[in-house]
């Protein structure tokens, strides 16, 4: 008997939808089904629960993300460009109250 060959999270596509875009598919749902880790407890037992909606098991804290991981690139740069707005905001404010 042949050995089968073994397809992954692309089973349901068969021969369809060309190499590339197969290959995107599987890079995808990987990432989204490892466990991630929580913002509030650390733990890793986030799960998605819709698009862009994300809940921990463990502490039971919902939160918003990215579609298919709970952080993405331009949510990381603007939390940081908001923490550096705050760190300037209370310079100035006590430089006023200096002078």
């Amino acid at each position: 008997m042949p050995k089968t060959k073994k397809v992954g999270p692309t089973r349901g596509l068969g021969a369809r939808y060309g190499a590339t875009v197969r290959k995107r598919y599987i890079e995808i749902i990987s990432k989204m089904k490892t466990p991630q880790r929580c913002p509030q407890c650390s733990s890793k037992s986030v799960r998605r629960q819709s698009v862009g909606v994300w809940n921990c098991r463990k502490c039971g804290f919902t939160f918003t993300g990215g579609a298919y991981t709970p952080s993405t690139k331009l949510g990381t740069v603007a939390r940081r460009a908001a923490k550096g707005l705050a760190l300037e905001a209370e310079a100035t404010k006590e430089l006023e109250s200096e002078g």
